[in-house]
This record gives structure tokens, C-alpha cells and sequence, in this order.
């Protein structure tokens, strides 16, 4: 759970009286553009840094490498400029996270997100005029700060807000956004890249502007929510919010169960303290390994540089792009897929199923490369690099299956140890 908030589900599992009021689905709308933003930038980077015209101005040297192609496909892309160039933003995002925490606990959810909204609007505008490098990671810093502020906020916004009966899904929209800005940024990579006069890239990245845009203007028209009035000792303005976002005056009971949630939050000492106890090791263990190693299969590295690993195979820049755009497709679907299935299967059916069809493309993919590229010069056989294409798109569709389960098991395993942490 989010740094600044606290449980609001209800501890006797009673549903409490609510009605999908506009408020709710404008909030839910227009905070789910953070994800969408968040997934923009993800897949908008790869995209641009497989076009010439980008390579040219921001990295010469790369794009000689390109040009000559006298260097390993593997090596060419090898450039600290361009990993700068991606890395940036998440590392800026991870800085970001510590002080959206604080803004979020002491703030509130939309102060904060209207906060990531500037940060994005800011760091869009210098990447679209960039006339540097240092214009361009600049650029990306900020574009990252935005990432951290809204992750931090848009899916706390997200849980607090929805009714109870409808809060899982809510929750899911958050992610299901992010694969579709993917999707988006790949779509417009492929139509950019065909721009001849060699500003595309300078379209794909200003574009990010327009989610920018929703999330700023959505902070400013929603309401903050019940939970961090509340939290902030605000109570009858939070209750006043709570009639209005629930449509109904009976709320009583769930204004009751959260001034207990926020009451019994604030009487934990020393939560992380707690968190380390022996007794609450190995939930924690177990939610941390399975967040690192989801990290380490590599799923954010394919929707990264999708472009470019297709790129390397062999395929023309155009046929790149394509299969970036069905890659982000193949995100979505799968993310559907999760949301309509991990009740019916479970959650641990799904992990194991994600792992080993992961495990398996993984090992297809390796035994090509290092049989087939043996002087990591030469292409693939189109036959072989169809086959490596659709391990890929296999390999992405279990990542995001393994994705949704291992952030639910987290959150899960997480609560359970902090309650046990009294």
C-alpha cells in the first residue's frame, strides 16, 4: 500500500451503502491518466531512439555505427548517452517516490497528483523542444519526478474513492492504463518514424502532453478524498465529501470504520521497525523476493527497448516498430485477461503458469540467439526470427500476468505482516 494512507476495507466485510455517483467515475477517469502517462513513457522511448533523425542530433556516434554497420548489432546501441537517455526518468522516479510520500501523507492525494501533472507538462515541453542533450535529460528527470509523484498518489486516489464493491477493479485500472499508454506511444512511434522531414520523434514525445494535460486538469477538478481529510484530523469535511462521492446521506457506518482505520494507524510505532521483527520475516521476505525477481526477468527491458531488440534481430525499422505496436497489444490483452481470470483461477495458479511459460520463452530465445548469431553480425533467418518474435510476445503476456499476481500477493503479504506487527 502506498506511503500516507491507511486500510479502508471494511474489517466485518460488510459492504457499506454507495452508488457510482459521476463524481466517482470522472475522479476514476481522470486519475487513470497518471497510469496512462506512466505507460507513455515507458514505451515512447524505445521508439524514439530507433530513429535516425533522433540517433543523429542527440547521439552521432550511435547513429554512425547504424550508418557504417561495420559493429556488432549488440554493440551498437551500446552508448552511456542513451542509457542516460532512458534510465533517467526512472531513477528520477525513484528519488521522486520518498518525497511524494511525505506531500501524500501531509498534502493529500490531489495536491499531489496535480504536483506529478506539473512535473510532466514541464518535462514533456523540454523534451519536444529539446535542442541538447542536456535540454533532453532535463527533460527526462522531470518526466520521471512526475512518474514517482503520481505512482505514489493516482492508485491510493484510485482505492479511496471506489465503493467497496468496486475497488479491486478500480485498482486494476490504474495498471490496465499503463499498458495502454504502451500501446499508444508504440502506435505513434510507428506513424512518427514515417515522418521524412526527421521531427516524428519531436511529435512522439510532445504528445505525452496530452495525458499530462488530463491528469493536471482532472487534480484540479476532483475532490481529496475522505481518507486523508480524515487522516489530517479534517472530519467533518470528510464526512461531507463522503456523502457526496457515495450519493447517499446513510454513511455513517463507513465514516465510523474510517476515523478507526486512520485512529489505529496512527497508534503504530516505528512501522518499518516492526516490519523487521522475526515474527514478520517471512511474509516479508517473500513480498520483497517476489517484486525483485518479477524486476530481474527482464519484462522492463523488453517494453523499454522493444524497438530496438527487434531491431538487432534483423528486422527493418519499420517492421521494428510494428512489432513493438503488438507487443504493447499483447500487454493489454493479457492484462484483460488477468483481470477476468486471477478470481477464477487464483493467484498462485496464475504466478506458476506466468513463471514457467516465462522460463520456457526465455530458454527458446537464448538457444537461438547462441546458436544461430554466432558473430553477432549476422541476422537471424526470418523463419528463426519469427519464432524469437513470438517467444517475445509470449514472454510479455505471462509478465504481465506474473506482474498483476506478484503486486497483489505483495500488497497482501505486506498488510498481513503489519498487522502482526503490534
Amino acid at each position: 500500500m502506498p506511503a500516507g494512507g491507511f486500510s479502508t476495507a471494511p474489517a466485518t466485510g460488510v459492504e457499506f451503502e454507495a452508488k457510482i455517483t459521476p463524481i466517482v467515475i470522472i475522479s476514476c477517469i481522470m486519475a487513470a491518466t497518471g497510469g496512462l502517462m506512466f505507460g507513455y513513457d515507458v514505451g515512447v522511448s524505445g521508439g524514439v531512439t530507433s530513429m535516425p533523425s533522433f540517433l543523429k542530433k542527440f547521439f552521432p556516434v550511435v547513429h554512425r555505427r547504424i550508418e557504417e554497420g561495420g559493429d556488432s548489432n549488440y554493440c551498437k546501441y551500446d552508448n552511456q548517452g542513451l542509457q542516460l537517455f532512458t534510465s533517467s526518468l526512472y531513477l528520477a522516479g525513484l528519488t521522486a517516490t520518498f518525497f511524494a510520500s511525505y506531500t501524500t501523507r501531509r498534502l493529500g492525494r490531489r495536491p499531489t497528483m496535480l504536483i506529478a501533472g506539473i512535473f510532466f507538462i514541464l518535462g514533456t515541453a523540454l523534451n519536444a523542444a529539446a535542442q541538447n542533450i542536456e535540454m533532453l535529460i532535463i527533460g527526462r528527470i522531470l518526466l520521471g519526478c512526475g512518474v514517482g509523484f503520481a505512482n505514489q498518489a493516482v492508485p491510493l486516489f484510485l482505492s479511496e474513492i471506489a465503493p467497496t464493491r468496486i475497488r479491486g477493479g478500480l485498482n486494476i485500472l490504474f495498471q490496465l492504463n499503463v499498458t495502454i499508454g504502451i500501446l499508444f506511444a508504440s502506435l505513434i512511434n510507428y506513424g512518427t518514424a514515417k515522418i521524412k522531414d526527421g521531427w516524428g520523434w519531436r511529435l512522439s514525445l510532445g504528445l505525452a502532453g496530452v495525458p499530462a494535460g488530463l491528469l493536471t486538469i482532472g487534480a484540479l477538478l476532483v475532490v481529496e478524498t475522505p481518507n486523508s481529510l480524515i487522516e489530517r484530523g479534517r472530519l467533518e469535511e470528510g464526512k461531507a465529501i463522503l456523502r457526496r462521492i457515495r450519493g447517499t446521506e446513510n454513511v455513517e457506518p463507513e465514516f465510523l470504520e474510517l476515523v478507526e482505520a486512520s485512529r489505529i494507524a496512527k497508534e503504530v510505532k516505528h512501522p518499518f521497525r516492526n516490519l523487521l521483527k522475526r515474527r514478520n520475516q517471512p511474509q516479508l521476505i517473500i513480498a520483497v523476493a517476489l517484486q525483485v525477481f518479477q524486476q530481474l526477468t527482464g519484462i522492463n527491458a523488453i517494453m523499454f527497448y522493444a524497438p530496438v531488440l527487434f531491431n538487432t534481430l534483423g528486422f527493418k525499422n519499420d517492421a521494428a516498430l510494428y512489432s513493438a505496436v503488438i507487443t504493447g497489444a499483447v500487454n493489454v490483452v493479457s492484462t484483460v485477461v488477468s483481470i477476468y481470470s486471477v478470481d477464477k483461477l487464483g493467484r498462485r495458479i496464475l504466478l506458476l503458469e506466468a513463471g514457467v511459460q516465462m522460463f520456457i520463452s526465455q530458454v527458446v530465445i537464448a538457444v537461438i540467439l547462441g546458436i544461430k548469431v554466432k558473430d553477432d553480425t549476422n541476422n537471424l533467418h526470418n523463419a528463426l526470427a519469427i519464432v524469437v518474435v513470438v517467444m517475445v510476445f509470449t514472454f510479455v503476456s505471462c509478465g504481465s500476468n506474473g506482474l498483476h499476481i506478484c503486486v497483489f500477493l505483495c500488497l497482501v503479504m505486506g498488510s498481513f505482516g503489519m498487522a502482526n506487527s503490534k
